[in-house]
């Protein structure tokens, strides 16, 4: 299980919006068949395993991350190749949180008297589809947010000036943190302040996430760099039409008008929108003020932070806009997950209790 995993993880870049899946078969104590999904609409991890296999699959055991799938989508369900193939046993890490499938796979497998089992370094499996699960279980997606912070937890200077406070290593693996993602996400203060690209940067051919900035006045100019560089932009705004739709549609970006709440734009409506567009991790790359949005609505899952050793002091700008605490009590819980140094930062990975 453990090697399915590793092969999983070859897929972490690329599968979106289907879950990363690894698949081992194996036969008087060999492996005779590795696979794992690499891209939506090509063959799933166990095909891959069992064309490796060929006839020495039948009667082989199969270890795969995730329950096979009973479904027909834009591939045949896997379980049906798995029976026909004719293995003895299937283990998988952890059912699959698809209503289409959750134990529908096994209960296929069953009835033909394939012997199944399911939990074996489930933890470790659901780590590899945070987003996955989230959208299938919770209705949206999952949402993590990447900030570049000073030792004494500062964004940028008073000014606005960011340009750089982490490092040259710190900055290459955000990189791959957005190319893991369906979407990044920001707010127009970021876009008017920084004018990032929020495009994958890295040598080689990547799948460009989706580039969403939450501009309820739809401020943003058609000269910001976002729509210059590859991949679909959406503005998420409240206005309802005029000029500024004309123009923004003009630079090449979709204009999503969703819902107002207190004058802002809904939260909450927009993940649920993320979720209809089968997103399943969105980065949000913004400031205090959507991150505090962000936090306040209860839709942060999980902090990505890079620390740097630097003191930038108390006028400079922090991580998050909240109103003032009454109490220790009102205060938010973290659990670290991962701490480790890349360069000269900390790396810091926190998820909300």
């Amino acid at each position: 299980m453990a090697e399915a995993l590793r092969l999983a993880e070859q897929g972490l870049y690329t599968t979106d919006p289907n879950p990363r899946v690894g698949c081992v078969l194996v036969k008087d104590g060999k492996i005779i068949g590795r696979g794992f999904h690499r891209k939506a609409g090509e063959a799933h991890a166990e095909v891959q395993a069992l064309e490796q296999a060929g006839e020495q699959a039948r009667g082989a055991g199969v270890y795969v991350t995730l329950e096979p799938c009973a479904h027909f989508g834009r591939t045949p369900p896997c379980a049906d190749a798995l029976i026909e193939a004719g293995v003895t046993r299937v283990v998988a890490a952890m059912q699959d949180p698809n209503p289409r499938v959750a134990g529908k796979g096994f209960g296929k497998l069953g009835t033909a008297r394939i012997a199944t089992a399911s939990g074996l370094l489930e933890a470790q499996a659901r780590q590899l589809n945070p987003g996955f699960i989230s959208r299938m279980t919770r209705g949206r997606p999952w949402v993590r947010s990447k900030l570049g912070v000073s030792l004494d937890g500062r964004t940028a200077l008073g000014t606005g000036e960011s340009k750089w406070i982490t490092g040259e290593a710190a900055r290459q693996d955000a990189q791959r943190w957005r190319a893991r993602s369906s979407a990044i996400l920001t707010g127009i203060g970021t876009v008017l302040s920084d004018d990032p690209s929020l495009s994958v940067r890295l040598e080689g051919n990547w799948r460009q996430p989706m580039r969403v900035v939450v501009d309820a006045q739809l401020r943003i100019p058609a000269t910001a760099k976002l729509f210059q560089a590859p991949g679909r932009v959406h503005i998420v705004t409240l206005e309802t039409g005029g000029g500024r739709h004309k123009a923004v549609t003009a630079a090449g970006a979709t204009v999503m008008v969703l819902p107002a709440v207190e004058g802002r734009v809904d939260l909450v409506a927009l993940m649920e929108r993320f979720a209809e567009m089968e997103c399943n991790e969105i980065l949000v790359e913004a400031g205090a003020a959507l991150n505090g949005a962000l936090l306040k609505a209860g839709l942060l899952d999980e902090l990505l932070i890079y620390m740097a050793p630097q003191l930038l002091g108390d006028t400079a700008r922090g991580m998050f806009s909240l109103p003032p605490l009454a109490s220790m009590a009102q205060r938010l819980q973290l659990q670290l997950s991962d701490v480790r140094m890349v360069g000269e930062d900390i790396r810091i990975m926190a998820r909300l209790k």
